[in-house]
């Protein structure tokens, strides 16, 4: 037995993990993206001496686990953070778009990319001020089945479909919307493109909503032009359009060789789900006068989506990706996301908890996923602990602790550090012995250079001031040691993306945007 995901269904998961991510409904969920990996080339750190071309993720409870030890930052995804995306296909000057139909299939492919489904043809453009429009006339007709090239660009808000120009293309275009500049550095990509939230309770998606009618007809196209029509040179008006709708009338004209040179819309009436036009001597309101000796022209009803074009701008355009933008940066005030080290990996997490909850949701709206220590000894700022390297302590007699370097701060002597599921063994009951400020020894060797340091246990805080200036630490210390700002055992890894790695420096900035398809 054969079966399938329907689009529809896909564009029905798309709106609920958009309104879950966003909050809407009953949902509580809460969900962080994440950067992580800072030694993807180094085995021991849960990496890959052949990591360069960024190894594919593994998906499962063991590596889940991994994961979370590694991760170096996490911020929150907030509404302003998500849209729902279609594919970007940007209008050009004569080329041939194909048009909106309701019955492209595998047996009824798209004239130009060969579709199977609507959603795969070029049926709708973007424009360069960023308004979206639908094609739903490309000039088909029975001497170019294929549609024409597009020559005037559709630059028009109007409520009603019509042309863009005068050079007589052919195309029919209906307005959708305009992507808000505001939204372009979030949400614009070279393959997509993003949909408005909220369509038709806010701003002009209101009015595009409110004049969509429930299957009403806009378009026909001519198939065969038929021939031996009489009387010739005659303009027919009010041939009703049949089918489960009620009100539609076209208008057909007949050219002087007996054929039917044109035919369009003139009531698209309402509630059409099928639709056909039978232009023939005795068909239901056919005038009398209509002869035909030779063959009876056909033609192609175009049936609109559910609610008409505009009312649900999600199904209409096939909204069935989701963007989940998130930007990290470092400053001053901001220093939960490190600099100096790179990474390797990008994610999101559902419903991380806060260190000292395994059930209180995390709200922050970024925070360290990396322990730190705050060191101290004799000229601090000469001695140099170097990213990725392997620092120790002995924590007590036979007893060690073991990390590895994410960064290091000389001037505010703040060390942060990840201990990789990798570093337990079995020698020690396969458990990751945490470093301790009240052990026999808090030196932290593995120093690069200089002297190695030792925990300052007189340090508690998230600030430290040095010089007369404030230097925000990003992490809370209490004696000297700050753990990870949530529990890393919680949440649930729903999306994962290894990447080469990407040096990070106090300069720059990183978008992140991740496209998740349904």
């Amino acid at each position: 037995m054969s079966a399938i995901i329907s689009d529809q269904f896909r564009i029905m998961n798309a709106e609920t993990f958009t309104k879950s991510l966003i909050g809407v409904g009953d949902t509580a969920n809460t969900y962080y993206t994440f950067i992580g990996q800072p030694n993807a080339l180094n085995s021991q750190a849960n990496g890959s001496a052949s990591w360069g071309e960024g190894l594919p993720p593994l998906d499962g409870f063991k590596e889940e686990c991994e994961i979370k030890e590694t991760i170096i930052s996490m911020k929150k995804v907030t509404r302003s953070d998500v849209r729902r995306m279609v594919r970007k296909k940007t209008w050009e000057s004569n080329f041939t778009y194909e048009m909106y139909r309701h019955d492209y299939t595998v047996y009824n492919l798209s004239p130009i990319t060969n579709s199977t489904s609507l959603y795969d043809a070029n049926y709708y453009v973007i424009n360069d001020d960023l308004r979206v429009y639908i094609c739903l006339q490309n000039g088909t007709d029975p001497e170019n089945p294929k549609g024409k090239p597009s020559v005037d660009k559709p630059d028009f808000v109007d409520l009603e479909p019509r042309p863009a120009g005068t050079s007589g293309d052919g195309y029919i275009w209906k307005y959708l919307y305009t992507i808000k500049p505001s939204e372009i550095v979030k949400f614009d990509s070279i393959e997509f493109i993003p949909v408005p939230e909220d369509w038709g309770t806010v701003g002009e998606s209101i009015s595009i909503k409110n004049n969509a009618i429930n299957g009403k007809v806009q378009i026909l196209t001519i198939k065969t032009r038929g021939s031996g029509y009489a009387p010739i040179s005659k303009t027919f008006v009010n041939i009703p359009i049949l089918g489960d709708g009620t009100g539609g009338k076209a208008t057909v004209i007949v050219d002087s060789f007996g054929k039917v040179s044109d035919a369009y819309v003139t009531d698209g009436g309402i509630g059409y789900t099928k639709g056909i036009i039978q232009f023939e001597p005795g068909a239901p309101g056919i005038p009398d006068e209509l002869v035909n000796t030779g063959t009876i022209a056909s033609f192609d009803v175009i049936i609109p989506p559910k609610g008409g074009h505009g009312y649900d701008i999600y199904r209409e355009l096939g909204a069935y990706r989701v963007l989940v933008y998130s930007r990290y940066n470092t400053d001053e005030t901001n220093p939960d996301t490190i600099i100096g080290n790179d990474f390797a990996r990008i994610g999101i997490i559902k419903n991380p908890t806060k260190i000292t909850s395994d059930v209180e949701p995390l709200d922050a709206a970024e925070v360290s996923a990396l322990k730190a220590l705050k060191l101290t000894g004799v000229a601090t700022t000469l001695t140099t602990y170097a990213v990725d390297s392997t620092i120790t302590q002995t924590v007590s007699s036979g007893t060690v602790a073991i990390g590895f370097v994410a960064s290091w701060n000389n001037i505010t002597g703040v060390l942060k550090y990840y201990q990789p599921v990798g570093l337990a063994t079995v020698g020690v009951g396969y458990k990751i012995n945490d470093f301790s400020s009240t052990g026999s020894s808090l030196v932290i060797n593995g120093a690069a250079s200089g002297t190695p340091l030792s925990i300052d246990t007189s340090f508690t805080g998230i600030s430290t001031v040095i010089n007369n200036r404030t230097y925000q630490l990003g992490s809370n210390f209490v004696a000297g040691i700050a753990s990870a700002e949530y529990n890393k055992k919680s949440g649930e890894i729903i999306y994962i993306d290894n990447r080469p790695p990407i040096p990070r420096s106090a300069s720059q900035k990183e978008d992140i945007k991740i496209v998740l398809e349904f």
